[in-house]
C-alpha cells in the first residue's frame, strides 16, 4: 500500500500549524513548527496573493494530512459522505473520526496516527474482542476496542498511555487505562469535534 514516507514535521510547516504527527514531540519546543513557522522551500517568505481555489485546496491537504490519507483515500470518503443524509462536511469529518485507526489515537493506545496503523496492521488491537487489521475499518457506537493481552506489555503503548493525560480524550469516548480498553459511548456532534479544519471549503473544493 502507498504511503507517505517523507517527513512529517516538512508537512506541518507546509500547512503552518502543528498536525501532531510526531507523538509527543509536537507538544516540546523541538517541534518545527515552533522553531521554523514558515512553510518550508527557498521562496516561500515572499508575500503571496492566495486565491479561492487556493484556499480550498489547502484545507483539504491539512485534512487529508492530519488524517494520514493519500488522495484517493480521501475522495472517496467524501463521496461516501456526499451520498449520506445531512450536512456533507459533517458526515466527511465523522467518517474520519470513526476510522479506527483514529480511534486508537484518540484512546491513547498510540502516540500519533501512523503509529495506530502500525499497531493494528501488526495485529495488537482487538475491536468487539476480535481482531482486526484494516486501519480504515469504521467504528459504531457502542464498540469496544482493546489492546491483545499478550501486546499490554509493549513499550510504545505503556509510553503512550503515560502520556494520554497531556492530549486528552474526547468526551463521547470512554477509556480504561488498567485494562487498556475503550469503549464509543455515541458518535459525536460537529460540537464535539475540536478538529481545526473549515469543512466547508472541502466539500467547495470537491464540488467544482
Amino acid at each position: 500500500m502507498a504511503r507517505y514516507r517523507e517527513s512529517a514535521c516538512r508537512l506541518c510547516r507546509r500547512e503552518r500549524m502543528k498536525l501532531f504527527l510526531k507523538g509527543d514531540r509536537c507538544y516540546t519546543d523541538k517541534c518545527a513548527v515552533e522553531r521554523r513557522a514558515y512553510a518550508p522551500g527557498q521562496h516561500v517568505q515572499r508575500r503571496t496573493k492566495t486565491s479561492e481555489y487556493g484556499t480550498q485546496l489547502r484545507e483539504k491537504q491539512r485534512a487529508r494530512r492530519m488524517y494520514g490519507l493519500l488522495e484517493r483515500q480521501f475522495r472517496k470518503n467524501f463521496f461516501i459522505a456526499d451520498k449520506q443524509k445531512g450536512i456533507t462536511g459533517d458526515n466527511l469529518l465523522l467518517l474520519l473520526e470513526r476510522r479506527l485507526d483514529n480511534m486508537v489515537y484518540k484512546m491513547g493506545f498510540s502516540r500519533s496516527r501512523d503509529q495506530a496503523r502500525q499497531l493494528i496492521r501488526h495485529n495488537h488491537i482487538l475491536v468487539n474482542d476480535k481482531r482486526v487489521n484494516i486501519p480504515s475499518y469504521i467504528i459504531k457506537p457502542c464498540d469496544a476496542i482493546s489492546v491483545q493481552e499478550k501486546s499490554r506489555k509493549k513499550q510504545i503503548i505503556v509510553e503512550a498511555l503515560e502520556s494520554i493525560d497531556r492530549r486528552g480524550i474526547p468526551e463521547w469516548l470512554m477509556l480504561d487505562k488498567e485494562k487498556m480498553i475503550g469503549k464509543v459511548m455515541a458518535l459525536p456532534t460537529r460540537d464535539q469535534l475540536v478538529t481545526p479544519l473549515q469543512e466547508h471549503l472541502i466539500v467547495e473544493f470537491y464540488s467544482k
